[in-house]
């Protein structure tokens, strides 16, 4: 089966993720806007990433508007973010980006933040968030809140290559059949 990997990244942890699993599968790697749906239809197998923005995997947009051109196609989509993934999150990510679908397998990946590097826009909403954050009472705060606070001032990277083999593994499986 012919599979291959699309991606949307800002700072780079989905690229990275995507290019593992393109090497992985031996398979082409591109960006979502250099990729169109009549592109995709010559694959069996899609992998889509993207990065999570307020419960949204950005860039998906442009897979699910032409989701029914795509529906005997195999999608695996995986998300990248920071946070702990924990059932209730997933469960909004879920209902926010695969309305009307049941051929996707999701995956989440947790990404990497550095926050000098980010845009001026960027940075100002993340300043919010942190302010928002820094309301709670410490002794309220849970590990995801605490591990943000700190990488506001210590940049962190969760990216690992061995994350993505449940990925691999699914699309393997799919192969088999």
């Amino acid at each position: 089966m012919k599979n291959i990997v699309v991606y949307k990244s800002k700072y780079g942890s989905t690229e990275k993720y995507a290019k593992w699993i393109g090497e992985e599968l031996n398979c082409k790697v591109s960006k979502i806007g250099n990729i169109n749906i009549d592109d995709l239809l010559n694959y069996d197998n899609i992998v889509f990433g993207g990065w999570l923005h307020a419960g949204s995997i950005k860039g998906f947009k442009q897979i699910y508007k032409d989701i029914d051109k795509l529906k005997n196609k195999n999608l695996i989509v995986f998300s990248v973010g920071l946070s702990i993934m924990d059932d209730k999150i997933l469960e909004e990510v879920n209902k926010n980006n695969f309305k009307d679908t049941d051929n996707i397998k999701h995956f989440y990946l947790r990404g990497a933040f550095n926050y000098k590097n980010l845009t001026a826009p960027d940075k100002l909403m993340m300043n919010m968030f942190k302010m928002i954050l820094k309301r709670q009472k410490e002794e309220e705060m849970d590990e995801n809140t605490k591990g943000m606070l700190e990488a506001y001032t210590t940049p962190v990277d969760f990216t690992d290559k061995d994350s993505i083999k449940p990925i691999i593994d699914a699309i393997n499986i799919i192969n088999l059949q």
